[in-house]
């Protein structure tokens, strides 16, 4: 993935993460349960963020910032994504967004492949490691609530 300039690269990931605030936002609908609803609305506030994050980049420029290492369990990358429009559980409430946030990560990285410059390709692989924790998340609650009961 590569873009003409900086603020190309900024704009097209401001525009992914407004996705993923409305993605979270429309999940706490179906969600069932307030604990559910909260979680999401934490994630909602999460992408929110970043989409600060990446605003001020653009307005002030590039803050030194460092990647972060992430744990990564790799549930998500054995189970199959139920379709959105068919969300009726916990389970995959967890697993849409599991995928969701690993496609993020995924995102993140190719954006960071596709910028020259050092600091905003370290901005954007931050950003990866964001969304890896969010995944983490998913997968820890997956673990805990979903396999452990099987």
């Amino acid at each position: 993935m590569n873009f003409e300039n900086a603020k190309e690269a900024l704009n097209f990931a401001i525009e992914r993460e407004k996705e993923a605030v409305s993605f979270y936002h429309d999940l706490q609908e179906k969600a069932k349960f307030t604990a559910h609803k909260q979680m999401l609305k934490e994630l909602e506030d999460m992408e929110n963020g970043h989409i600060e994050i990446l605003q001020s980049i653009l307005s002030k420029g590039v803050e030194d910032i460092e990647e972060k290492k992430v744990k990564d369990l790799k549930i998500s990358d054995y189970i199959v994504k139920p379709g959105e429009e068919k969300v009726s559980s916990y389970q995959d409430i967890l697993i849409i967004a599991m995928k969701r946030e690993e496609h993020s990560k995924k995102l993140y990285e190719d954006i960071a492949g596709g910028v020259s410059d050092a600091k905003l390709k370290t901005v954007f692989l931050r950003l990866s490691s964001e969304e890896a924790e969010h995944k983490l998340k998913f997968e820890k609650l997956y673990d805990e609530m979903i396999l452990k009961e099987n």
